[in-house]
């Protein structure tokens, strides 16, 4: 499991980015869940680290998922019209 940080704005983007790549590398699963259960400080930056993982994920045969993304991470994810590239994993 890909555990984000508390924090994911602009600022942190490319290096979360970073660990959450190399997180995914050495994942044997098929499935890959990011756990966004701490992150509490975020932009629409965190949407395009979550995608870019998906993209990542779904490159070497993964499928991806996010556990407990914040409500409002979720709303902006709709309103971009990329909601349903990140189904909620229990």
């Amino acid at each position: 499991m890909l555990v984000l940080p508390t924090q994911l704005t602009h600022r942190d983007a490319t290096a979360c980015l970073h660990m959450l790549v190399q997180g995914l590398r050495s994942q044997p699963d098929a499935v890959v869940v990011a756990d966004a259960t701490a992150l509490a400080t975020f932009d629409s930056s965190a949407l395009a680290v979550l995608l870019e993982c998906r993209r990542h994920a779904h490159a070497a045969g993964k499928t991806f998922g996010v556990k407990q993304l914040h409500p409002r991470l979720r709303e902006l994810a709709a309103l971009y019209g990329v909601g349903e590239l990140l189904p909620a994993t229990p």
